[in-house]
């Protein structure tokens, strides 16, 4: 059984974040392959299963803003593909933008609170009249990265359609990705594996024998991720600090 690997990189990154840490080390520098092959290995229903071919989608962070995020990644990125932990990196892209937004703090779930004018600062109207409660509208710089998800949705469908692959594994947690997902699950057995520390979005659940059958879901954990980390050189390439 050939297996296909199709990664969304940036939701895998900001996933294991939250599972190991923003400013800890020793997750950053991920063998994908290795954890591919040890989730394979847990899941014994697939039986005669190999990794036929890993694909990995991401976007380059803008070097004029972030120069040594962009020069660490790209060290990742050459030492994923010289030690063969991938076998294709897809690129999607940046968008830069201006957004305006209501002024807003979190609550205790996280979910935002829109601030309103109150003493010691108050919004008076033309008639020099106070506005209590009135809204605070600001403008801020956005950078939205583009494309993975469509990535991993394209080259998932076309291994599927072209039968490249008998089976698949998809490690993404974003929702976008059901119709895709759903329509993979008709033909071959598909594995989901959530990367993040919370649900697994509603969009990509299902059951076992939808479809083809034979499907299985997995969440990440912070061990999955320490366990499998590249030769550091990995094919002469050394891992960048405090990873």
């Amino acid at each position: 059984m050939r297996v296909g690997v199709y990664v969304d990189g940036f939701n895998l990154y900001y996933g294991a974040r939250g599972l190991c840490g923003r400013g800890t080390a020793g997750w950053r520098w991920l063998d994908v392959r290795g954890l591919a092959a040890s989730l394979l290995a847990k899941h014994r229903m697939w039986a005669g299963a190999g990794l036929h071919r890993v694909v990995y989608c991401t976007a380059s962070i803008d070097a004029a803003t972030n120069p040594s995020g962009y020069a660490d990644q790209q060290v990742y990125l050459r030492a994923l593909t010289s030690s063969c932990s991938v076998d294709h990196i897809e690129h999607g892209y940046y968008v830069t933008r201006v957004r305006t937004a209501p002024l807003a703090t979190a609550d205790a779930k996280g979910r935002p609170v829109i601030t309103t004018s109150a003493w010691p600062i108050m919004v008076r109207d033309s008639l020099h009249a106070t506005v209590p409660r009135a809204s605070f509208m600001a403008s801020y710089a956005y950078r939205e990265e583009k494309g993975s998800d469509v990535n991993v949705a394209s080259h998932l469908l076309l291994d599927v359609l072209t039968n490249s692959v008998d089976a698949a594994l998809v490690i993404s947690n974003d929702s976008d990705l059901r119709f895709p997902l759903q329509e993979a699950r008709r033909r071959v057995p598909v594995g989901t594996i959530n990367p993040s520390p919370g649900y697994l979005a509603g969009a990509l659940r299902g059951r076992p024998g939808d479809g083809v059958g034979r499907h299985w879901w997995h969440q990440l954990a912070a061990a999955d991720l320490r366990a499998h980390q590249l030769a550091n050189p990995a094919a002469g390439y050394a891992k960048p600090g405090g990873w």
